[in-house]
């Protein structure tokens, strides 16, 4: 039985990929390590937390004596690395704790990995990073894998640091390490901070939903299980030392986006309120991208892999878990 260590798996895509990983790896165990900080819930590990495949310790990333103890317990396969401070907005009002668990907490992985494993290429260390390294795009265009990085935010440019980091570990030490770059998420069980669930939180409770600036920023929208997928194809197919870039292929502009969750919320829950009325344009976020868009043919081409759900199922099915936990 091989033992694989995922990292942040608490939080909104960690948590959705243990469940994807355990269904569909029965030769596998899972230790997840999480510090339980504010965007995590251990709710989210309660479809699979009974699972005698699957153990749970609470640990910050930071501690590298704990990742120490941990390497020593159990002899890991591999490492899926999720754990991050991820919210834009929080970076620019407190950017340190993003520098110290983005940037150190993936230095300490990468440390105990190559103490424990030197450079054994059976063992894989998978870093899950964001389209945001690449900075913000024009009308035109798209993100691949030889983009520049030209990070925006504090949060961007923290995630472009550990990128870095993990490929130099791949070519000094050679450390078997796959990166893999996503446009944004969504789904059950994402953080009520993040745009789709507050929108529905936001509705339901007849509070104002607010779009940063015009609302004519453009994000790719990746529905989270299409992202866990390419994540487990990149994990045991990808190509030592690359990079892959994982996009939904459904682009949108904010506003259009809330526009569509609102009008399908009304179907859902229908209300007297007119959830439409209550989109309030807000001041713009600082540095605020405007588009983004991601190239996924090298994992096409490469791996085989596609995104599967539409942007219309993917809002339908995220509505009608929020709905079935309001009051949660």
């Amino acid at each position: 039985m091989k033992v694989l260590l995922v990292t942040g798996g608490c939080g909104f895509i960690g948590s959705r990929f243990i469940d994807f990983f355990l269904k569909h790896n029965s030769d596998y165990h899972i230790v997840n390590i999480d510090d339980l900080t504010y965007a995590a819930d251990l709710r989210n590990t309660d479809v699979f937390k009974e699972s005698d495949r699957y153990r749970f310790r609470k640990l910050n990333i930071c501690n590298y004596n704990a990742l120490d103890d941990l390497f020593t317990e159990f002899d890991f396969d591999g490492v899926i690395h999720f754990a991050a401070e991820s919210h834009v907005d929080n970076s620019i009002h407190g950017p340190r704790v993003f520098i110290e668990t983005n940037i150190m907490g993936t230095f300490n992985l990468l440390e105990v990995c190559r103490k424990y494993w030197g450079n054994n290429i059976k063992k894989r260390f998978h870093h899950v990073s964001t389209d945001e390294v690449y900075g913000s795009l024009g009308l035109e265009g798209a993100f691949s894998e030889a983009s520049q990085y030209l990070p925006n935010s504090p949060y961007s440019a923290s995630k472009a640091s550990s990128d870095m980091l993990v490929r130099s570990y791949s070519k000094t030490y050679g450390m078997n390490t796959v990166i893999t770059n996503c446009s944004n998420n969504y789904g059950p069980h994402q953080h009520r901070e993040k745009l789709i669930p507050k929108t529905i939180i936001n509705a339901l409770t007849g509070r104002r939903v607010p779009i940063y600036g015009n609302g004519k920023n453009i994000r790719d929208w990746l529905f989270v299980d299409d992202h866990c997928e390419a994540l487990t194809n990149v994990f045991f197919n990808g190509t030592l030392g690359n990079v892959y870039n994982i996009g939904g292929g459904d682009e949108v502009e904010n506003i259009k986006l809330v526009s569509l969750v609102l009008l399908e919320l009304q179907e859902l829950a229908p209300s007297r309120t007119r959830y439409i009325d209550l989109i309030e344009f807000v001041e713009d976020r600082l540095g605020h991208d405007l588009r983004y868009s991601i190239d996924s043919t090298k994992i096409s081409e490469e791996l085989k892999w596609s995104p599967r759900t539409s942007l219309e199922k993917g809002i339908k099915t995220t509505i009608e878990w929020y709905l079935g936990r309001l009051n949660d």
